[in-house]
């Protein structure tokens, strides 16, 4: 099943742009890995799912997020306990 696209779009003033000293191109690159970062967080999308919304593959996604210092696999305390118990059950 082919999945279709949507084209999103919005008004910025130009002056928001100037004031992040970015050009349209970074502005929009930006935003998509906000976007993806931003519900990527919230368990909202899966890391492949985000790195589709920014526009990176899952590897480059990777990357950026660890230039961003955010973790790329952030489990609570009882997922790491349950994935070491897993772990210690293997031959």
């Amino acid at each position: 099943m082919l999945e279709k696209c949507l084209d999103i779009s919005f008004s910025v003033h130009e002056g928001i742009l100037l004031s992040l000293k970015e050009n349209t191109e970074e502005f929009i690159q930006n935003l998509r890995f906000l976007s993806a970062l931003m519900l990527y967080r919230k368990n909202r999308l899966s890391l492949g799912k985000a790195a589709e919304l920014s526009g990176y593959s899952k590897s480059d996604f990777i990357n950026r997020l660890q230039l961003e210092k955010e973790p790329v696999f952030d489990f609570n305390k009882q997922e790491m306990d349950e994935i070491f118990a897993d772990v210690d059950k293997l031959p």
